[in-house]
């Protein structure tokens, strides 16, 4: 089965309902970019925000880092699949039998083409020392998301979702087709907020990542629309710089 594609840059909509979400859309001209809908918005408003998005031409990774029993996974799985999404997740802490469920759930009712599935290694918000202390995972940071994004690897998952920083040790682990789409990117001026694994667009391009998603340093924007382009280029100008050195 075929699968769909990873776009380089996906919008967080990160907003309070369905009519802000859209409204923002529309007022500042983002007509078929990318989104990420994560827990908040989907929880508002459900599977008719992304029935609208989609009828939009929006591209549409659903961000609900599913974790459960592998059968709860699979059957819910198979309801995301209806609703003509791009890219779901799931965590990959739940373990290999429930990644591959989550697969056949995709697989299982996927229109012509399945899915992107992708599994959480570790939040950008947790650091080390939440890690160890908290967490009681004992072993370094890159080795745990590394060990988690060979596992996804094997279960079947197209990619996973880390850090910028742990890109690098990822494609050398389970290969440069395997897919990691990169959450905590920040301009260089600004705020990490809750994130404490942060990037530059630039930074993350040029360190190999397929795919970024940004949120406030787009929606809270005085130009959201030139942001969204200049985030964009600089990711993709990233990219360029590291394909032309390894050429």
């Amino acid at each position: 089965m075929k699968t769909r594609y990873l776009q380089p840059l996906y919008l967080a909509l990160d907003l309070q309902d369905r009519s802000q979400a859209l409204d923002f859309l529309e007022q500042h001209q983002l007509q078929d970019i990318p989104v990420k809908v994560g827990m908040e918005l989907f929880y508002r408003e459900g599977p008719g925000l992304i029935e609208e998005l989609a009828k939009q031409g929006h591209p549409i990774f659903l961000d609900l880092k599913l974790h459960d029993i592998p059968t709860t996974v699979k059957r819910a799985m198979s309801n995301l699949a209806k609703l003509d999404v791009d890219v779901v997740n799931v965590h990959a802490q739940g373990g290999k039998h429930m990644i591959e469920a989550a697969r056949e759930g995709l697989e299982q009712s996927s229109r012509g083409k399945r899915p992107l599935l992708l599994a959480v290694t570790q939040l950008t918000s947790t650091d080390e020392t939440m890690l160890h202390n908290e967490l009681l995972v004992k072993e370094k940071m890159t080795d745990v998301v590394a060990h988690y994004a060979e596992l996804a690897h094997q279960s079947g998952a197209d990619g996973v979702v880390c850090s910028v920083h742990e890109v690098e040790t990822i494609k050398q682990t389970c290969g440069n087709s395997f897919l990691t789409l990169t959450p905590g990117i920040r301009r260089s001026t600004g705020v990490l907020h809750d994130q404490k694994r942060a990037a530059t667009p630039v930074e993350a391009g040029e360190i190999g990542s397929d795919s970024i998603v940004v949120g406030r340093s787009i929606t809270q924007a005085n130009n959201p629309l030139a942001a969204y382009q200049t985030i964009k280029e600089e990711f993709e100008n990233g990219r360029q710089a590291t394909r032309s050195t390894s050429t």
